[in-house]
């Protein structure tokens, strides 16, 4: 309905058509009661009645009571003629409550699921009181909104209660239009107030279940912090006993650590304790349904597991530890039977072994010792490594296996003693006396000085070593500036008072078996000694114990301080002395034993080559409190170095003994071969010699070794002189000839000046400072020079440069020109060789190629030509042989006559082949460093 009123009534139908919820049907008009609104109202319906008709009906009401014939009197007020009570005002307010009401719930609703989200969507910290303070928050927060909640649902039943009718006797008669006036609005705020009351109940089961959830949460930290802090307990402790894993070291450090575990174990107890509590809180979480109860399993599986671990290990380390003290014990009451045995090795006087009745008290001692170390003599090594194969470290195996080594070796020594007394004590034996020779020789060889009535049958190595020392101290008081150089001169004769000591045997065959005898004994003594120094010094540098006596510095010096000692006493032990005594009755197979084996005497040259660097470590540390103890452990009354020395003496006393067995072996089988061994021997020590003075040269650039097999070396004097311009005059020599030691190699002649260093033992090892080097494809000799037979010319470059050298004497003079006239013969041979090659490899070439043209063979042959005469040495002819009597008296060499011609033209050429290191105050010219131009041939 609306005001018959077209302009006013057209804008309200169609703010109705917009606001309406529904769809209008019909529209009642009622005109007005005066004529002229009526007038204006038909007018208006007139000229809009189009707009109404296309939208919706509209009807024109006359009077108040046509509206009865659309509309009930019950719906109508009575203004418009109905029995409907109904005031404007009091709908409008119930209204706008009910408005706000539900835009309270509304909004409500949205607190509540925004809430919901924040906790549903926020990431919860990794740290307890982060997780705690969040707790509270939220819980402040659950609590505020319960609040909202409460005051909603309270507004809402109050306006229930403002909806209800009061129940008096005057509304009686109008309750029932007044409750169906009431229902709609009491249905929507009914309604309202349950999803009130709905959201309420979810809203406080969500805050249980994320109350319980946080609640876990902390627990679930609380309980990982703990397991946390219990995991990197015992893995420190795991740790600590891991570093208790290393069993090498002595038994003080073994002891150690057993204490340190006992402690360790100890400190692990109560860790255990706080693990078992732990692991209880966690089952008592899965019991109450824990969210994570699969996490809470595990970590109690995981810290039952490690507890598990950390006792095992400890009781395992404890066994292992308990086995290593116990092995250590073993290996250091075997080594005390060592030293006792060595000890009892060493009181054993040699006058003893003289008479039955002393030889039967040592055998019945070396037998009461035997039966006392029987435990550890006969411990099965299987057996032994089978009970401690769990901590057998490589240490401790070289331990084991050098102790083992040391008790096997003094049982042969004590078996051989046992049977040396056996046979006194059955027969007294006349002793097996030593050929010895000269003191002057001595000095030269450098062998042990034994006298006849010092060694007997079945002596020991420690009575040898007294005997040496004795020996040793004589001829230390009667020479000085000794020095340690392998020399080969021959024994010289022996003297009246040693041949006496033979028993007038004066047969060849005694005394030969004499020497035979003297040689193996003394290879017995030389092993023994090898293998004390061995044992009592090389292999205590590796032992524990003996630590704390070492200097840091001196423990990797073991290699450098004995060299390939080891080696040659393997060598000598298993290999060489078995097939010495095999020749006991056959003193003809010596020759073929040392033949076989001449090869592995080269170990010596290593040996000798380290000797300086030995020594070198053996004066730096020699006053150690290391080497004091394994000499009183020895009751040894030299020093180290005194052993050090023992195989250059041996090898030095080989050829001597070969020699001796020589002289009383002519014509007889087997002298060839001895011969041979002797060469052999002899050449072995020429080479150890050769191989001692060139590791002493100092400032060559490049290696030595490429330069050939060294031939000789000497000292010599030596004059310089040079061709200088176009003359052919030499420098006059200087007065003062300069020193210098010539070192002959197949491919060059090295010169050298020899270093006199000052100070304690500066004579023994010899340094050589490198002055030049001439190559010997362009070297040629003068073996003659007017006024002194000892001397000859080294001519190079073509006389540019010459070297008058002058010999100590004529042999060895001779020995070195023969020496390079043959090495200058053998590169003549390879150059004819080569130029012949050539020549061949040039014919072929015509051969294949026979119709080329005049032009292209004259250009190839010119070709050649030039490479002959840019390179002649390499084609070199005989071509006539030059006797100048004149200037050169007997000298004996042929030149090419185009070499001549070259040599006479001053030329300039590069310095490829030439190295030369002048002193600046020896005023000597440096000489022209020239390429090979011009070959010598010597017949």
């Amino acid at each position: 309905m609306a005001e018959a009123n077209p302009p006013r009534g057209k804008m309200r139908f169609k703010r109705n058509a917009a606001s309406f919820p529904g769809n209008l049907h019909l529209v009642l008009v009622l005109r007005p009661t005066s004529f002229l609104q009526r007038t204006f109202t038909d007018i208006g319906f007139r000229f809009s009645q189009e707009d109404f008709m296309l939208k919706l009906p509209v009807v024109m009401l006359s009077s108040v009571s046509d509206l009865l014939t659309y509309i009930d009197d019950k719906q109508l007020t009575p203004e418009l003629g109905g029995t409907l009570q109904y005031c404007h005002s009091e709908w409008i307010i119930f209204r706008n409550a009910i408005e706000n009401f539900a835009l309270t719930v509304k909004e409500m609703a949205q607190m509540l699921q925004s809430f919901g989200t924040e906790l549903a969507e926020t990431e919860l910290p990794d740290d307890v009181p982060s997780i705690e303070e969040i707790l509270a928050v939220r819980a402040e927060r659950y609590h505020l909104l319960k609040d909202d909640i409460t005051a909603v649902t309270k507004e809402g039943k109050i306006l229930l209660t403002n909806l209800e009718v009061p129940d008096t006797e005057e509304a009686v008669s109008s309750r029932l239009e007044r409750h169906r006036q009431i229902t709609g609005d009491w249905q929507t705020i009914n309604k309202l107030l349950t999803q009130v009351r709905d959201m309420e109940t979810a809203f406080d089961g969500f805050w249980e279940k994320h109350q319980l959830k946080m609640e876990q949460y902390l627990q679930l930290w609380k309980f990982e912090q703990d397991f946390q802090e219990l995991v990197t307990e015992i893995e420190f402790l795991l740790n600590q006993q891991a570093e208790l894993a290393d069993v090498t070291g002595n038994i003080a450090q073994v002891k150690q650590k057993i204490k340190k575990l006992e402690n360790l174990d100890e400190n692990s107890q109560d860790l255990l304790a706080k693990a078992r509590f732990v692991i209880l809180h966690g089952h008592r979480l899965a019991a109450n349904h824990h969210y994570a109860l699969d996490l809470i399993c595990q970590r109690c599986n995981e810290l039952r597991y490690l507890s598990d671990i950390l006792v095992n290990e400890i009781k395992a380390k404890r066994i292992q530890l308990s086995r290593t003290f116990k092995m250590h014990k073993l290996l250091q009451q075997a080594r005390q039977c060592c030293d006792e045995g060595e000890c009892l090795l060493a009181n054993q006087e040699i006058d003893k072994f003289q008479s039955k009745e002393d030889a039967q008290k040592a055998l019945q001692d070396i037998e009461n010792f035997l039966e006392m170390a029987l435990p550890f003599i006969n411990y099965d090594p299987e057996t032994l490594q089978y009970e401690f194969d769990v901590i057998l470290s490589p240490e401790l195996k070289v331990q084991m296996q050098t102790v083992q080594l040391k008790l096997e070796n003094i049982r042969s020594i004590f078996e051989s003693q046992q049977a040396g007394f056996r046979n006194l004590t059955d027969k007294h034996v006349r002793p097996i006396q030593f050929v010895v020779p000269t003191p002057e020789n001595l000095i030269r060889s450098r062998a042990p000085f034994f006298s006849s009535k010092h060694v007997g049958v079945g002596y020991s190595f420690f009575q040898a070593c007294k005997l040496f020392s004795k020996g040793k101290k004589t001829w230390r008081q009667n020479q000085s500036n000794l020095k340690i150089e392998v020399v080969h001169d021959c024994r010289e004769k022996r003297s009246s008072g040693q041949s006496s000591s033979l028993d007038n045997d004066n047969t060849l065959d005694v005394l030969k078996n004499h020497v035979l005898n003297e040689l193996i004994q003394t290879e017995r003594v030389y092993v023994r000694e090898l293998f004390t120094v061995l044992l009592g010094y090389r292999a205590e540098m590796d032992n524990p114990e003996m630590f704390d006596l070492m200097p840091p510095l001196l423990r990797n010096k073991k290699d450098i301080l004995f060299g390939n000692m080891a080696e040659i006493y393997e060598f000598h032990n298993s290999i060489f002395m078995s097939r010495l005594e095999n020749c006991t009755d056959a003193p003809e197979r010596v020759g073929p034993c040392f033949l076989e084996r001449k090869d592995d005497f080269q170990m010596y040259a290593k040996y000798c080559q380290n000797k300086p660097r030995s020594e070198t470590i053996w004066k730096k540390y020699s006053e150690c409190a290391f080497f004091q103890e394994c000499q009183r452990k020895l009751k040894h009354r030299l020093g180290l170095d005194s052993y050090l020395l023992k195989p250059v003496q041996r090898i030095t006393k080989y050829q001597l003994l070969l020699k001796e067995l020589l002289k009383y072996s002519k014509d007889c089988e087997g002298s060839a071969q001895l011969k041979e061994a002797l060469d052999t021997m002899l050449d072995l020590l020429k080479s150890v010699n050769d191989s001692m003075h060139q590791i002493a040269i100092n400032g060559y650039i490049g290696n030595l070794n490429e330069l050939g097999k060294m031939i000789m070396q000497g000292g010599f004097s030596v004059w310089i002189g040079h061709k200088k311009g176009a003359t052919k005059m030499k420098d006059f020599a200087r007065f003062k000839p300069m020193q210098r030691h010539l070192f002959l190699y197949e491919k060059a002649i090295v010169f050298c000046k020899r270093r006199v260093e000052s100070g304690e033992g500066a004579d023994r090892y010899p340094s050589y400072s490198f002055k030049h080097c001439l190559k010997m494809d362009e070297v040629g000799i003068t073996e003659y020079v007017k006024g002194d037979n000892r001397k000859f010319e080294i001519w190079y470059g073509g006389k540019e440069e010459v070297y008058i050298v002058q010999a100590p004497n004529v042999d060895v003079k001779m020995s070195w020109v023969k020496e390079i006239r043959n090495i200058l013969l053998k590169q003549q041979e390879l150059m004819t060789v080569k130029k012949q090659k050539q020549q061949n490899q040039l014919t072929e070439q015509d051969q294949l190629s026979p119709h080329q043209n005049e032009g292209k063979q004259q250009g190839a042959f010119l070709s050649v030509e030039e490479t002959e005469s840019g390179h002649t040495s390499a084609m070199v002819k005989v071509c006539e042989a030059i006797v100048s009597v004149q200037a050169e008296a007997n000298t004996v060499w042929t030149e090419m006559s185009q070499s001549a011609e070259i040599s006479e033209e001053p030329e300039e050429w590069s310095s490829n082949y030439f190295y030369s290191t002048y002193d600046d105050n020896e005023e000597e010219d440096r000489p022209l460093m020239r390429p090979m131009s011009e070959m010598a041939l010597l017949f």
